[in-house]
């Protein structure tokens, strides 16, 4: 496993640790796809829904692979070991990424314009500079939209352990100067 995708999946659990309490409780996902359908105000309903759906399935995903002892708080090491394990976590992030996707795509163009990009990252917790780094990685239109595709693919290596040097690396990194 890279060290880049370590550092990927720490920062993700810190954001998915709503409460701060050092472990993911069922309530950090559902805090957290409250704030992201809150973000997503030009989505219609079924695409905020199928995001909550897709915060459980995390959530669920994670406690059935992870929480031998039923109960139910899932630690940073165990974490890592999940979601950096594709066989284990692939079908979770996919169904991830499409949903938090189509939330930046509420007008069904195909593209995400930059300020919804911002909006849905900022709910999630990441630093400002590092999302627009991470939305210029992604190779922009000249009227600054990301294709929906190039942000589910960004979404999938994030969580790809054997991946570095991608557009989601940026997000580790501290906040431009």
């Amino acid at each position: 496993m890279r060290t880049e995708a370590t550092r990927r999946a720490a920062l993700v659990f810190s954001l998915f640790d709503a409460d701060g309490n050092g472990v993911l409780e069922p309530g950090d996902f559902t805090l957290m796809a409250d704030r992201v359908a809150a973000a997503a105000s030009g989505s219609d309903q079924a695409a905020k829904d199928a995001m909550r759906a897709a915060f459980r399935q995390y959530w669920t995903t994670l406690a059935a692979e992870l929480d031998a002892d039923g109960d139910g708080r899932i630690t940073l090491d165990e974490y890592t070991a999940c979601v950096l394990s594709p066989e284990r976590f692939q079908a979770t992030v996919a169904t991830f990424a499409e949903a938090l996707a189509a939330l930046g795509d509420p007008d069904g163009d195909g593209f995400v314009e930059r300020p919804v990009f911002m909006a849905l990252m900022r709910a999630i917790g990441f630093e400002r500079a590092n999302i627009d780094t991470l939305f210029d990685a992604f190779a922009p239109t000249s009227d600054d939209r990301v294709r929906v595709e190039t942000w589910v693919a960004g979404i999938k290596d994030y969580y790809a352990p054997d991946k570095a040097g991608i557009p989601g690396d940026h997000l580790v990194t501290g906040p431009a100067a």
